[in-house]
C-alpha cells in the first residue's frame, strides 16, 4: 500500500516504522531529513517526478511517499471491549470518513466502524485521516441493522444523529454509547434509525440546515465523549 505526503511519512517513522517496507523519494531531502528516514532501516529507493504522480495518483506527495504493509482492519468484537464508538451508517465519501476518523482518535473514542458497506479505500482514508487511523481502532461490517443489533446485545446505547433529535447537551450520556452517524445525502436509513435509544441533534444559535456531518461528527463526539 502506498501511502504519501510528508507528515503521514513522518508519522509513521515517528509511530510506526515496523509497518514501513521501503521509501520512495522523488525529491532531494537535506541531510536531517535523510539522516531520519536512513534511521529507520529500510530500502531507499528514489523516484522521478513521473513515478511519483502516477504513485500518488496525481496527490500533493511533496516528495515523499512510502510503501507500507497492508491495513489490517479490527474485528467489531475487539470494538465491543471499549466504551464510546462511531458508526458510520453508509457513509462513502472518503475525505469526511478521514476527517472523522482523525477527530474520533483526537477526542478519545475507542474505535470507529463503517458500517453498511463492504470495504474502504484504505490510502485514501489513510491519508484523510493524516494517519490516525494506524493509531485508532477501524472495523468494516457490510451489514448495517445486523451490526446494532450486536451492539445492543452488547450493553451499548445507540445515538442517532438527526435533524429532529433532543439536544445533545440536554442529555446525559450512557458510560457506553454508540454515535451512530448517517450518509452524506439520506442520513440514518428508516430502518436502522428505528433501533436508536435516542436521537440527538445539535442546536443551532442561527437558523441553518445542517452541518457537513464530519463537522457535526466533532461537535457530537466532543459532546458525547465526556460522559
Amino acid at each position: 500500500m502506498i501511502v504519501y505526503g510528508k507528515q503521514i511519512c513522518r508519522f509513521l517513522m515517528e509511530r510506526h516504522p515496523e509497518l514501513i517496507d521501503r521509501f520512495l523519494l522523488a525529491k532531494e531531502l537535506d541531510r536531517k531529513e535523510f539522516s531520519a528516514v536512513s534511521r529507520i532501516g529500510r530500502p531507499i529507493d528514489r523516484i522521478d517526478a513521473k513515478k511519483a504522480q502516477a504513485l500518488a495518483r496525481g496527490g500533493n506527495h511533496q516528495g515523499w511517499l512510502c510503501d507500507v504493509k497492508p491495513y489490517r482492519y479490527a474485528d467489531v468484537s475487539q470494538l465491543k471491549e471499549g466504551n464510546f464508538l462511531v458508526v458510520l451508517a453508509g457513509l462513502t465519501d472518503v475525505g469526511n470518513i478521514g476527517a472523522i476518523i482523525r477527530t474520533a482518535y483526537a477526542l478519545g473514542a475507542d474505535g470507529v466502524i463503517a458500517a453498511g458497506i463492504r470495504q474502504l479505500q484504505s490510502e485514501a482514508v489513510v491519508r484523510t485521516s493524516a494517519g490516525a487511523m494506524f493509531d485508532l481502532p477501524v472495523a468494516v461490517a457490510p451489514n448495517l441493522l445486523d451490526l446494532l443489533n450486536e451492539l445492543k446485545l452488547a450493553g451499548f446505547t445507540l445515538y442517532g444523529a438527526g435533524m429532529e433529535g433532543e439536544p445533545v447537551d440536554d442529555i446525559e450520556v450512557a458510560p457506553r454509547r454508540v454515535l451512530v452517524l448517517g450518509s452524506e445525502g439520506s442520513g440514518i436509513p428508516k430502518r436502522a434509525l428505528e433501533k436508536m435509544d435516542r436521537v440527538v441533534t445539535i442546536e443551532m444559535a442561527r437558523p441553518f440546515d445542517s452541518l457537513n456531518v464530519s463537522a457535526a461528527a466533532a461537535i457530537l463526539i466532543y459532546r458525547m465523549g465526556h460522559a
